[in-house]
């Protein structure tokens, strides 16, 4: 887990207060509604990411040789 996401001060994932990642308010993390982490509606400027879900871009790592990244990859997951 990033270092942020388990800072339990304000903006991070683990604040429980306006921000955070436990926040169910509006902008936290638990929030359903627009701007919030769990809003599933239309955005105007939706989240987009050119890497793809992690076992996919492992795989291509490895294929390409890549093998240190994909270590430090996989070492951070666990």
């Amino acid at each position: 887990m990033w270092v942020r996401n388990r800072y339990t001060g304000p903006g991070g994932g683990l604040y429980t207060g306006p921000g955070g990642g436990l926040y169910t308010g509006p902008g936290g993390g638990l929030y359903t509604g627009p701007g919030g982490g769990l809003y599933t509606g239309p955005d105007s400027s939706p989240y987009m990411s050119n890497i793809p879900p992690l076992e996919v871009f492992l795989k291509e790592l490895e294929k390409r040789n890549l093998y240190h990244y994909a270590n430090i990859i996989k070492n951070h997951l666990h």
